[in-house]
């Protein structure tokens, strides 16, 4: 009985350690990727990293993956919001830039302050 704890203790550290020399090397990934001009999908290539180490913090360090089905929903509801929070803000910013004119809308309208040309005011 001793015995087999002390093999799955064992166990546990090891996959432990294994976990975090995982996240070392792909926190040297990260940084190496900073550095090579990969254009628009550097923010790409740093997400899935950064997704990925977050999914080994959760299932290993915060015991997710041996957690009763409650606590799994709770992290599903909040991965899903965080979704929703991402998806809002990510339509908001591809609006930004779009500036829609009425069709009545001239682009040489004189200046509102035509009559103070030439006042120093």
């Amino acid at each position: 009985m001793a015995e087999s704890i002390a093999i799955a203790h064992a166990e546990k550290k090891r996959i432990y350690v294994l976990v975090w020399v995982t996240l070392l090397c792909m926190t040297a990934l990260t940084t190496g990727v900073a550095y090579i001009d990969l254009g628009p999908w550097n923010t790409v290539a740093a997400l899935a990293i950064a997704i990925f180490k977050a999914s080994l913090v959760v299932l290993f360090f915060m015991h997710a993956r041996h957690s009763e089905h409650l606590v799994r929903i709770v992290i599903v509801c909040a991965i899903f919001w965080l979704l929703i929070l991402i998806g809002v803000s990510m339509t908001d910013f591809s609006t930004r830039n779009r500036v829609s004119h009425p069709t009545w809308f001239r682009t040489n309208q004189p200046s509102v302050f035509h009559h103070l040309e030439g006042s120093p005011y």
